[in-house]
């Protein structure tokens, strides 16, 4: 009974509604009520949302039917008129009201079933157009945004190569050593800037087209976490008067059974390259970040906490959307992409990614990676 579909029928001659639902339910479908009023109509409507309603024009209360379906319209439920009256004016105001059909008394078995069974085609039809369209939105935004971060996260490291072989080109007899260093310095930063959007970007469009494949082979993956934290660290460290110093710690602990699980390498590394940069390009200097990883015979469970900005609670839910970036960012550097390739990674390993944040205090992510294979 409850694939059946439901139809409320508004009748203010109760003989005639009785005999309605009768037929409607020798022809398979539910009645959801009975009800002869407009006032009536609206109000059963919005509660029950009933997948057509059958409308008589002429009807008890202060409003007719035309006027009841011009506010049932806005529940997105089809309205088929019934009426012994097919004058011009009366047809003139169903149409503004853009009924799915118009029914006139008395009518057959045959041509009601014919009638709802168009009317339920054509709503269909029009769910999913809006649906498409909604689609066709979402593109264009994402195209949008698209166009916009990239070409901002492309400018800026353009524009410092540009300045510094300018600087070279025209003043490199007059600059010292030192500075001639800096300057290609600064390109190669640009360059490894550059390089590593458009791999992003790349990444993105390698899961969207659906060639991002998940290779798993045994990994030592406490050795592997070793390593990627080794080189956290050295691309933290900044020069000072006194030496190079690291900006930030980084705290790495290992917990629970050592285990060789499953991982696809490159995947992983994805995953804990992006949240523990972001960790530690969210945070300010001098403050910890914690990575732990925990391990047993059924999970890998990697933990990043970090004491930085934190998120804005309603930019949670949208956090891993492609280009999406938190509220709160101002000037940080960044393009939207780090968050929702770890979401698609994760996924390719059957796994599960949560994130934990109070503005200000700090941001928590967990991922958990079954241990396939074992």
């Amino acid at each position: 009974m409850e694939n059946l579909m439901k139809i409320l029928i508004v009748e203010d001659e109760l003989i005639a509604a009785e005999n309605l639902a009768e037929t409607l339910q020798d022809l398979g479908y539910a009645v959801a009520g009975i009800v002869d009023s407009g006032e009536e109509a609206i109000t059963v409507a919005s509660e029950l949302l009933p997948n057509l309603v059958l409308m008589d024009i002429m009807l008890q209360g202060q409003i007719d039917g035309v006027t009841a379906a011009a506010t049932i319209r806005y529940f997105n439920i089809p309205v088929i008129f019934m009426t012994a009256y097919g004058d011009k004016d009366t047809i003139r105001r169903a149409k503004v009201t853009e009924p799915h059909g118009y029914l006139v008394k008395p009518f057959k078995p045959q041509d009601l079933e014919a009638t709802i069974e168009i009317a339920l085609q054509k709503h269909q039809g029009e769910i999913q157009q809006r649906e498409e369209l909604q689609k066709q939105q979402e593109a264009n935004e994402l195209k949008s945004r698209f166009i916009s971060q990239t070409s901002h996260e492309l400018r800026t490291p353009l524009t410092a190569i540009l300045s510094s072989s300018e600087l070279l080109k025209h003043y490199s007899d007059k600059l010292s050593e030192e500075k001639k260093q800096k300057s290609y310095q600064r390109i190669e930063s640009a360059v490894q800037a550059m390089t590593e959007t458009i791999d992003e970007l790349l990444l993105v469009s390698q899961a969207d087209s659906g060639q991002l494949h998940f290779n798993p082979q045994p990994l030592d993956v406490n050795q592997f976490c070793l390593d990627l934290v080794d080189q956290l660290r050295v691309s933290d460290a900044g020069a000072t008067p006194k030496g190079v110093r690291q900006k930030h710690t980084l705290n790495f602990q290992m917990m629970g059974d050592l285990v060789k699980p499953y991982l696809d390498q490159k995947l992983l590394g994805h995953i804990l390259q992006n949240l523990l940069s972001n960790a530690l390009k969210y945070s300010p200097e001098a403050t910890t970040v914690d990575f732990q990883l925990i391990s047993d015979e059924s999970e890998i469970v990697f933990v990043i906490k970090d004491r930085g900005i934190g998120i804005p609670p309603n930019d949670l839910k949208q956090l891993f959307q492609p280009f999406y970036r938190a509220t709160n960012t101002g000037k940080i550097k960044g393009t939207g992409l780090g968050l929702n390739i770890v979401k698609y990674c994760v996924e390719l390993h059957g796994g599960t990614i949560s994130v934990d944040s109070k503005e200000g205090v700090g941001t928590t992510f967990t991922v958990c990676l079954p241990v396939a294979g074992l």
